[in-house]
């Protein structure tokens, strides 16, 4: 098993990754509204030294959490992420990470795949 995080950094895209996900085999996945340390500390600066920089009203990010049988999915979830939001290496984009679980207790068992 294996847990993913991403922190989506285009809130208007979430619906779109969500089907993204679920068609590469997520089968769940918990959203969290959130903030990062940068949208933090612009909301305590100023208005006028802001100039070209995000508004501190800016809607905030999404960060999402599943929990993955294959790493497979993971590399499949990757390459759908990056396929909609662009390269993760560019700003603005996003943060994805994923790690190994040792142990991993209440979730309900993969339905089994038709035909077997």
């Amino acid at each position: 098993m294996f847990m993913i995080f991403f922190v989506l950094d285009q809130p208007d895209q979430l619906d779109a990754l969500l089907e993204a996900w679920s068609a590469v085999g997520v089968r769940g996945v918990t959203i969290l509204e959130s903030t990062g340390m940068y949208r933090k500390q612009m909301k305590h600066i100023p208005m006028r030294y802001l100039y070209g920089c995000p508004s501190p009203e800016e809607e905030g990010n999404y960060t999402l959490v599943a929990i993955v049988e294959q790493e497979e999915t993971v590399r499949s979830c990757l390459r759908a992420t990056e396929e909609l939001v662009g390269d993760l290496d560019a700003p603005n984009t996003g943060v994805f990470a994923s790690w190994p679980l040792t142990t991993v207790k209440g979730l309900p068992p993969t339905p089994p795949i038709r035909g077997e």
